[in-house]
């Protein structure tokens, strides 16, 4: 079986000032136009609101989001005409790449991997989680 592969990966930002669920919206219509206009997605995952190295469109900060798929490459100027099209995507742009399909990665917030550890400091018990993705350690005392 060859490993290299051409796929295509396109990273569009959002505007900062969109809630969460309008975010989920627009990953998804553009998802649903991807598979209407031909294409495959391989994997699709929301990097989150990072700094911009400089301003866009009044806008300091960005809504990342990173799709993976596959297809003729026909269906890329419909899409990207759709970001064009949409007020809430300052930015976007398409590479296409060769190399090893990419694997969808869980981008559930809630399935994190956590280390839990059990303490008993001076009769009282807490459970400490570490999470190795985010660095971040949550503490909870236990009744």
């Amino acid at each position: 079986m060859n490993d290299q592969q051409t796929y295509y990966e396109t990273m569009y930002i959002l505007r900062p000032d969109i809630a969460e669920d309008e975010v989920t919206n627009h990953i998804d219509k553009y998802n649903k136009l991807l598979k209407e206009f031909g294409g495959t997605i391989l994997d699709s995952q929301m990097r989150g609101k990072r700094r911009l190295a400089y301003q866009i469109a009044k806008h300091r900060e960005g809504i990342y989001v990173q799709l993976s798929h596959q297809g003729d490459g026909q269906h890329i100027f419909k899409i990207e005409k759709a970001m064009r099209l949409s007020e809430d995507v300052i930015r976007y742009m398409t590479v296409k790449q060769e190399g090893p399909i990419p694997t969808p990665k869980p981008s559930d917030k809630n399935s994190l991997q956590a280390d839990v550890i059990e303490v008993n400091i001076e009769k009282r018990d807490i459970k400490i989680f570490m999470y190795e993705e985010t660095k971040k350690v949550n503490i909870k005392k236990l009744n």
